[in-house]
């Protein structure tokens, strides 16, 4: 016999389950035919639910699209910022300047992969939505936090060319995944040369001259 808390346990897989397939749809949906012209009539569909379904999972369509975003940001629909994921470890674990900026290219070309399109929709759609205006205020606000914990950790590990309010602007310049989405999609530029680059213009705006922030014979 099916105990409460077993029956309660399979509803609530089964409304994650929801909630990621209309997420996962609206995704597709907003990168393909943009935010204005994808309905959530046309979400609903593609993630064979109701209408209905779609507002008691995510909400109105501006935190339809907060929760695209989060997804291709996190990777999954866990409430773990960026910065706490695992994936982002390698950038705190550096011991030098170098290190923690090669780490943070990275970082940025991981997350400029999974979330420059579905941004890239939220750019476009400020124009005409306050509520994605809002929105998109907010990731250029969760961006630069991410630029000043990692200036401030990189100037503890070594010396840096710049003061700190200096080298967080020049990593929130960029961090921006439209230079992925331009690069890596637009232009046809490997992964890795995109992080190459990234890396190499991160150390060049921020290192010592001549130096590359690594300690004597590392």
């Amino acid at each position: 016999m099916e105990t409460w808390g077993h029956r309660s346990s399979v509803r609530g897989d089964g409304a994650r389950r929801t909630r990621r397939a209309i997420v996962a749809a609206a995704g597709e949906l907003f990168v393909r035919d943009g935010y204005q012209a994808t309905s959530i009539a046309a979400v609903a569909l593609a993630a064979g639910v109701d209408r209905s379904a779609v507002a008691a999972a995510c909400g109105p369509k501006p935190a339809l699209l907060r929760a695209v975003v989060d997804r291709a940001l996190g990777g999954d629909d866990e409430p773990v910022p960026p910065a706490d994921r695992p994936w982002f470890r390698p950038v705190w674990d550096a011991s030098c300047p170098a290190d923690v900026l090669d780490a943070y290219a990275g970082v940025c070309a991981l997350l400029g992969g999974r979330a420059s399109g579905v941004l890239g929709v939220v750019h476009r759609a400020a124009g005409t939505d306050p509520e994605v205006a809002e929105l998109r205020r907010a990731l250029r606000a969760d961006r630069r936090d991410a630029a000043s914990r990692v200036a401030a950790h990189a100037a503890r590990t070594g010396r840096l060319r710049t003061g700190l309010d200096r080298a967080t602007d020049v990593l929130w310049l960029l961090n921006d995944p439209a230079h992925y989405g331009a690069l890596v999609h637009g232009r046809g530029w490997p992964e890795a040369a995109f992080r190459e680059w990234l890396a190499g213009a991160m150390r060049a705006s921020l290192l010592p001259a001549g130096r590359d922030g690594r300690p004597a014979g590392g």
